[in-house]
């Protein structure tokens, strides 16, 4: 058996779930980075004994419409899945569901899932240093728990949540632009997932294509790119009400 980490995490609160999750695990783990559009995706190709860990953040309650298509890439052929959708303690609603039938539709059987809480990619003082210790211990024992199941040979479909048809999926509008500090060193252009910075013009964002998922944020070295700080106040604003209550991890089984 393979254990494999597929994962979409442009910010890296998905990858810490991801890794706390396939560390409580035995046996060496084989990563695919989801965010990485030079990727060759429809090379992914898994066979029935093996596990994968199909992990992504929610984005307005929807699977990342990106994340979702390089998924569908991948050859499953038959080998167990676990969902994991992480989300900034306000709701995942149909990303659990929409993820199910993503995975089925490459070709793996969903066996367990996993609902998970990180740091709000747009509004951080929302789960600000989530996954925590309380968050650690909970999905180390989902792990094992998944474990315990797989041993077993009980490939039984959990009961997920969500709608069909899924919510209707929105952008957030929040594009993040470079200030007076950005030196046009490019990391930006070449992390970007969906490549909505210009190359040659880190300066330039095509907003149409851009998903807002903050990832050219959080890797430029000078902090030289930033949201509208009257739209990030009036997000927050909008937040604060369903986000200020800690949520709880969950597990389906």
């Amino acid at each position: 058996m393979k254990l494999y980490d597929i994962v979409f995490s442009p910010t890296g609160g998905t990858q810490k779930v991801s890794d706390i999750l396939t560390g409580a695990l035995e046996g060496e783990v084989s990563t695919v980075d989801l965010s990485d559009s030079r990727q060759d995706f429809n090379a992914v190709t898994l066979t029935q004994e093996d596990v994968a860990f199909l992990c992504v953040p929610s984005y307005g309650g929807r699977v990342p419409a990106v994340a979702a298509e390089r998924l569908c890439q991948m050859h499953g052929n038959g080998a167990r899945a676990v969902l994991v959708c992480v989300y900034g303690n306000r709701a995942y609603e149909d990303t659990l569901a929409e993820l199910e039938d993503t995975a089925k539709q490459a070709g793996f059987r969903v066996v367990a899932a996993v609902a998970a809480i990180a740091e709000h990619s747009i509004a951080r003082q929302f789960a600000a240093g989530r996954p925590d210790a309380q968050d650690t211990a909970q999905l180390a024992e989902f792990a094992q728990q998944i474990q315990r199941k797989l041993a077993a040979g009980d490939d039984s479909e959990p009961a997920i949540p969500g709608s069909r048809p899924y919510k209707k999926a929105g952008k957030s509008g929040m594009v993040p632009k470079a200030s007076k500090d950005c030196v046009s060193c490019g990391l930006c252009a070449a992390s970007c997932p969906v490549q909505a910075i210009d190359k040659d013009n880190p300066k330039r964002v095509d907003e149409t294509a851009c998903i807002c998922c903050m990832r050219c944020v959080a890797v430029c070295p000078h902090s030289a790119r930033a949201l509208n700080a009257v739209a990030l106040s009036a997000v927050s604003l909008m937040l604060k009400k369903v986000c200020s209550e800690r949520k709880d991890c969950e597990l389906f089984l």
